[in-house]
């Protein structure tokens, strides 16, 4: 057997390391990465902990298949108790990070405990240390790895680091690696600032065995052809992610001012050709990258052309950025979104939710319920390019009044403000909402209300329903592994067959999660691109391990079912606004006012969509309250957890 993974328990309080193997019963049932990772966090994190107290455990890991020879193994899972929610904190980032923790002897960290000053961990070649990083405290993200480069005297050192956003405790600071590969959502960089962690930095070159090398390197060429041949992947390589936002705002499906309108209107300067020209201008017609192991090479490199920042490189925008700092906000300049791109990137926080919190606060001062008195004089209107980057700063160094309010999140910043302003917070679980508007797609909406970790488009988005496929094709994709004869429909609008859609979806995710792979390299945005069927041969040639397509999908389920069981244990229920599988009324009661004709005038129906989710958790075998049933539990092999296996 080739897996002798290890992983490794840190208490920073008292700087005692642990480090153990992980069985072969535990990758059986839970596999790796973000799997693993759930089963660690129920079993290590006690019930109702503070997600900023020494005892919530911090877990960082790579996949089943980080570092071997399987395509685009790139990712790295953070996980803990969010301090945003309080419920599950779960991030997901690319770059080299992972891999290097491999080689360096670990696929799993679990860090406790609280050091007196700022630390940082040194892992390198089956060793970790905790070493002091008082010198690292107030440096930008991408300051913190050059020094911990030049510390060691060792620029391939590869390190996960928070920067002032985490340092000051903003709930949504995310933490980062390389220039802009960042685990964003839920505040796991606040987790790392809480125990005054300002970076892990690993350095290995031990062997990662390989159960069948030749094989696994034969059967990855054409992993690699497969990846490479989908169109949507072709895109990606030539404009990056930036092209999902310019084909969604085109028939209707962003949001912007808010929730106001979900259409961005008049947006040439930052429509994904245009980005293009920036970066081609600035950096040459190479000016793709990639993260280890990936053939698709989906974000741009580029410097600002203009404004303050000017000259300052980095790299994206992400299709997120375009929302978070062009729809959301109104905001129309390419200078704005890439210097505000530049900024989450240095502040070391969540695009997103700082985007969706600024535009909320924008529409709260349109509307009269924030005044100059709190923004102390900041006209912060949408569209208003300087009040966005102004606020990003007040936020990340909670440098106001107001900015110190949203560095808190939007449930803790609503009940500050007053004056129906949760009104107008577009959230699941505490989380904001992405720049997407559901209002016109069922089964999105459905994804984002019931999604582990808050409002989230990669939980369970089954984003091919927007493709019209024709129901021969989505049945072909949507009996596999587990045989399904309900019904499917390729009308997007539809309500009927969504459900099983969006429970396919997520037990997908959660398996390339736990093998580590990027979701652009599985059944996400491309319907010919791997899955179920196709992941045995690769576990197989790389570890020795041997799964059935359905034994993937039950670990897969068994996972996700791990994920609820922490939830319910920390206070979710069905129909809370705060913590619940619940959709802001806006949803309901405020159709689509632009975009294609079959988006305009359209809402989520109430009660259909009452029925969709007793559908979902039908599928799950939960109850009518979204709990597990003990005959669940009991099949998954969950009804004595939690266990302490590992």
């Amino acid at each position: 057997m080739a897996l002798d993974r290890k992983i490794a328990y840190i208490d920073l309080t008292t700087g005692k390391i642990e480090t153990k193997p992980i069985s072969l019963e535990v990758r059986k049932k839970f596999i790796g990465g973000r799997g693993l990772d759930a089963y660690l966090l129920y079993n290590h994190a006690p019930k109702g902990c503070d997600p900023l107290g020494p005892e919530n455990p911090l877990i960082v890991s790579g996949g089943l298949l980080t570092a071997t020879c399987a395509s685009a193994t790139s990712r790295t899972h953070i996980m803990a108790k969010s301090p945003l929610t309080n419920l599950l904190g779960s991030c997901n980032m690319g770059g080299f990070f992972a891999p290097e923790m491999a080689w360096a002897g670990f696929h799993h960290l679990v860090i406790t405990g609280k050091a007196e000053k700022p630390v940082y961990l040194w892992i390198h070649n089956g060793e970790i240390e905790i070493r002091d990083a008082s010198h690292l405290w107030g440096k930008t993200c991408t300051e913190t790895q050059w020094a911990i480069r030049e510390d060691h005297d060792d620029q391939e050192i590869k390190s996960m680091v928070i920067g002032a956003a985490g340092e000051n405790l903003v709930t949504y600071a995310c933490v980062m690696t390389g220039i802009k590969n960042s685990g964003g959502r839920s505040g796991m960089g606040c987790v790392m600032g809480s125990k005054n962690l300002k970076a892990i930095a690993c350095r290995g070159d031990m062997d990662i065995k390989l159960a069948h090398p030749m094989d696994a390197l034969e059967h990855n060429k054409k992993f690699i052809e497969q990846i490479t041949s989908a169109k949507v992947n072709q895109t990606q390589g030539t404009l990056g992610t930036p092209f999902i936002w310019g084909a969604t705002n085109c028939w209707g499906g962003v949001r912007t001012r808010n929730f106001q309108y979900n259409q961005m209107l008049y947006a040439d300067e930052i429509e994904p050709e245009a980005i293009d020209d920036i970066a081609t201008e600035t950096m040459g017609p190479h000016h793709m990258a990639g993260c280890f192991g990936c053939q698709v090479h989906c974000r741009a490199k580029y410097k600002i052309q203009t404004g303050p920042l000017a000259g300052k490189y980095d790299e994206g925008p992400e299709y997120t950025s375009l929302g978070a700092f062009g729809s959301e906000p109104d905001c129309r300049k390419a200078e704005t979104v890439l210097s505000a791109n530049h900024l989450v990137d240095q502040y070391g926080v969540d695009n997103l939710e700082i985007g969706s919190i600024i535009s909320w606060a924008m529409e709260l001062y349109e509307l009269g319920i924030l005044t100059n008195k709190e923004t102390e004089g900041l006209e912060l209107k949408f569209g208003n390019d300087k009040a966005l980057i102004q606020m990003i700063h007040e936020i990340c160094n909670r440098s106001s009044w107001l900015g110190n309010v949203l560095a808190d999140g939007g449930i803790p910043a609503a009940e500050k403000i007053g004056k129906n302003s949760f009104d107008y917070l577009i959230q699941v679980k505490g989380m904001n909402n992405l720049h997407s508007d559901e209002r016109a797609t069922p089964a999105l909406a459905l994804n984002i209300a019931t999604a582990s970790r808050g409002s989230d488009h990669l939980r369970s988005r089954p984003a091919i329903d927007l493709y019209h496929l024709p129901e021969k094709v989505l049945r072909k994709i949507y009996s596999s592994p587990i045989p399904y004869d309900g019904p499917l429909s390729s009308e997007h609008t539809e309500y009927v067959g969504k459900p099983w859609q969006v429970f396919w979806q997520e037990n997908c995710y959660m398996a390339v999660d736990c093998l580590g792979i990027c979701k652009y390299h599985t059944l996400f945005l491309g319907a010919t691109l791997p899955n179920f069927e196709d992941w045995p041969a690769v576990i197989y040639y790389n570890t020795g391990l041997e799964f059935t397509p359905e034994e993937l999908w039950y670990a897969a389920e068994r996972c996700n079912n791990m994920e609820r069981l922490f939830n319910l244990r920390e206070g979710l229920t069905r129909n809370d606004p705060y913590k619940g599988d619940t959709l802001n009324h806006r949803y309901f009661d405020e159709p689509c006012r632009r975009g294609a004709p079959d988006v305009v005038g359209r809402c989520i129906d109430r009660e259909k969509f009452s029925i969709m989710i007793d559908e979902f958790y039908g599928h799950h075998g939960w109850d009518k309250e979204g709990v597990p049933t003990p005959e669940t539990l009991e099949r998954l092999g969950l009804d004595q957890e939690p266990s302490h296996l590992v």
